[in-house]
């Protein structure tokens, strides 16, 4: 190690270059790395669907759910199986060990399934998937004055098809009404009068209403596809459906005896948005997908729009990009306070450049850690910036042990090269020790199970990547810099202009601080430092006290615990309970 530290000490230039490749790689890996409001994690759930129009719950039960269960028992990969049943409906989901892949064990589910052989007669294909992650990125609601819900429905259509559109947007949705149906409103006395039933006319629109496909036909120069495509989907397309014909050869249809129309289902489902009916749309990012840009997109997507129209209007509801922006903005601002401090309290005890120096290491560190974050599917999110904040304060800690015995082997008599050599080496084991204790602390993160393991275990990766690149800007890059530093040079007291007069006078402030440190020092920490050598059971039991203290106070209940701290959200949220069968309007009102 220490031909290693003496050969980046003599050849500077090998240093500089190792400095610039860091700078330039790390603004590459940090532009290159997508955003997440959360840590991306990789699908561990297949759901299995079952539909079986007019089954109750335990038709569904016994006839899909257990015998798809006893299938998929014994299949190596499977963490837990777990099921519902309900009227013309089922599903089965499926959770995947850690450490398997999705895509194999969604192929071993699927022959499991098709291992069944009696399924009800009349139950539509199942449906087994892989359940996609997505996580929000903005929501925003439709609205206008006065504007009615369908309206509202088929522009929100439009936007959706706009959005889709463009570049990094894929997962959009559309809420806030509810259901379409087509209502047919028969007349009974018309019935009566044309002495047609309530059956006929369902069976009616059944036939003419269908899509399907009627084999082929083939001839010694091409096959001809037989295929009826006669679904409706909106309710004037049925009104000229045959009902029934009479002994003169007049057909009656279906508008003559029933008024059709389209409509929305009487499920009271609505959104509001400052007192006007309101659509919301909510666009949610892909693993694929960066968060900042798509909400980027859609918010000029916005301003365009209400900038075109003047009876409508979007207007953000959630935005998660502003969170991780200020996240951002956090720590960047944490970052420029670091190294001011660090330059500010080395300036006043040590010296100024060699503040600087020291300082110099953090964005080494961090642009260091971006090289690499990359190949460990890293991504700027709300947990990797709280592991930059973290260790933030841990950074300068090496640096400012190492720049400091560098400084007292010079003042001791010895050039800068050979101090620069002396006190990095002197100080190796104390900083490798340090390192290593804070490595295992924020690796057990990494050992954790579920969805808590995949979250915090990127605050540990981040953590991990940026002290490695630290430990060696602190080791090679710290003592190359000050070893050429004029901070090792011989004091001039000849008067100097510009930059140089500064550092000047900031000698006579390190003279100050120099003396103050001296006075904690032999006034302060000596005396408690020899009390306690002489004292030492003494010493032993106040730590041992302080620590039954704190055990009992948690076990009190005077210090409490929780699993997640309680933050004051920025929401305001009100539930209106209403008895069963309140009708919607009172409600409303």
């Amino acid at each position: 190690m220490r031909k290693v530290i003496a050969y980046f000490i003599k050849h500077s230039v090998a240093v500089n270059v190792i400095v610039v490749g860091f700078v330039i790689f790390g603004i590459f890996g940090m532009l290159s790395l997508k955003s997440s409001f959360f840590p991306l994690t990789d699908s561990k759930i297949i759901n299995i669907n079952a539909t079986y129009p007019g089954a109750s719950p335990q038709e569904i039960e016994e006839g899909v759910v257990l015998k798809i269960e006893d299938n998929l028992k014994g299949i190596e990969g499977i963490d837990r199986v777990t099921s519902a049943s309900r009227e013309n409906s089922g599903s089965i989901t499926v959770e995947i060990l850690k450490g398997y892949n999705i895509d194999f064990m969604l192929l071993e589910v699927k022959n499991a399934v098709d291992r069944v052989s009696s399924f009800p007669v009349g139950m539509e294909p199942l449906v087994v998937s892989k359940q996609e992650q997505s996580r929000p990125t903005i929501s925003f609601a439709l609205s206008g004055e006065n504007v009615p819900l369908y309206t509202l429905k088929q522009l929100a259509r439009d936007i959706e098809n706009d959005l889709r559109g463009i570049d990094g947007i894929s997962q959009i949705a559309i809420s806030g009404y509810p259901n379409e149906e087509i209502e047919i409103a028969v007349n009974e006395n018309t019935l009566l009068g044309y002495d047609i039933s309530f059956e006929e006319i369902s069976n009616a629109v059944a036939s003419s209403n269908i899509l399907t496909t009627g084999g082929n036909i083939k001839t010694d120069r091409e096959e001809y596809l037989i295929r009826a495509n006669s679904r409706s989907y909106y309710g004037n397309e049925l009104s000229y459906i045959p009902v029934k014909t009479l002994a003169d050869g007049t057909s009656v249809l279906l508008k003559d005896v029933a008024i059709i129309r389209d409509r929305f289902s009487e499920t009271p489902n609505a959104t509001y948005y400052d007192n006007k009916l309101a659509v919301n749309i909510t666009v949610t990012s892909t693993n694929s997908e960066d968060l900042i840009d798509a909400a980027d997109k859609v918010k000029a997507y916005i301003e365009d729009y209400n900038q075109r129209f003047t009876n409508v209007q979007l207007d953000v509801v959630r935005d998660l990009s502003v969170t991780l922006n200020q996240r951002t903005a956090l720590l960047t601002e944490n970052a420029v306070v670091g190294m001011l401090l660090v330059l500010i309290f080395l300036s006043i005890f040590l010296n100024t450049r060699l503040a600087f120096w020291v300082a110099f290491g953090l964005p080494i560190a961090f642009l260091g850690m971006f090289i690499f974050a990359g190949q460990f599917d890293v991504t700027i999110n709300v947990l990797s910036l709280f592991g930059m904040i973290i260790v933030i304060g841990i950074l300068v800690d090496d640096g400012i042990v190492i720049a400091e015995n560098i400084y007292q082997h010079y003042e001791d008599g010895k050039s800068p090269v050979q101090a620069a050599i002396d006190g990095t080496m002197e100080v190796i084991p104390p900083i490798l020790s340090a390192i290593i204790t804070t490595l295992l602390a924020f690796s057990t993160f990494l050992f954790l199970e579920g969805r808590i393991g995949d979250i915090f275990g990127e605050v540990s990766v981040i953590v991990i990547l940026t002290l490695l690149v630290s430990l060696v800007e602190a080791l090679i890059i710290l003592p190359a810099h000050l070893a050429h530093s004029k901070a090792l040079q011989p004091k001039n007291n000849q008067p100097k202009k510009g930059i140089a007069r500064v550092f000047q006078k900031m000698r006579i402030v390190n003279d100050y601080g120099d003396k103050a440190m001296n006075w904690m020092r032999d006034k302060l920490y000596a005396p408690v430092l020899r009390f306690s050598l002489a004292n030492k059971f003494f010493t032993f039991a106040l730590f041992i006290a302080a620590l039954i203290l704190t055990f009992g106070s948690m076990s009190g209940g005077i210090i409490k615990t929780a699993f997640f701290p309680r933050i004051s959200s920025d929401q305001v949220s009100i539930n209106l309970s209403m008895p069963n069968g309140t009708s919607e309007f009172i409600t409303d009102s």
